[in-house]
């Protein structure tokens, strides 16, 4: 528990010091949005944070996401339905993929073993030698249809 409490506070000092650097404040409304994306299983909609706070106003939902991913606090995740999904950016909670559901929209996180992360890596940078891109890092969707929508 005070692990979980330590690393929670630096969660917070981490997002406090990115929002000053974009001269932003970190604001009741900014810090309750970034416990409910830490909290979350899964990119959220802005309809299911709103359903684990109702207080919240959607416009300052909408709002304070916007700010979050500008200051590189939050990122959206795209996928095949019309609602965005919003979690907290990997260099905070950790590097991960995502399951897209071509079908509902649905997004699952999934992590792979560190061997498979450097082969992944090392795939890509060949991919792009040659092009002038520089690799700082990746992100791989696999787009499909869920289990409940089998």
């Amino acid at each position: 528990m005070a692990t979980e409490l330590a690393s929670r506070e630096q969660l917070h000092d981490a997002v406090a010091e990115r929002l000053r650097h974009g001269d932003q404040r970190y604001t009741t409304g900014r810090r309750t949005l970034v416990e409910l994306l830490a909290a979350a299983p899964r990119p959220s909609t802005i309809p299911e944070l709103l359903d684990g706070r109702p207080t919240l106003a959607q416009s300052s939902v909408y709002r304070n996401l916007v700010v979050l991913e500008e200051v590189g606090v939050a990122h959206r995740v795209v996928t095949s339905d019309e609602r965005a999904r919003y979690e907290l950016a990997e260099n905070l909670m950790g590097h991960h993929h995502h399951m897209i559901c071509t079908s509902c929209g649905r997004v699952d996180d999934f992590t792979v073993s560190p061997q498979t992360e450097r082969r992944l890596q090392a795939a890509l940078t060949r991919a792009v030698d040659g092009t002038g891109f520089r690799t700082d890092g990746h992100r791989l969707d696999v787009v499909g249809t869920c289990s409940a929508c089998n």
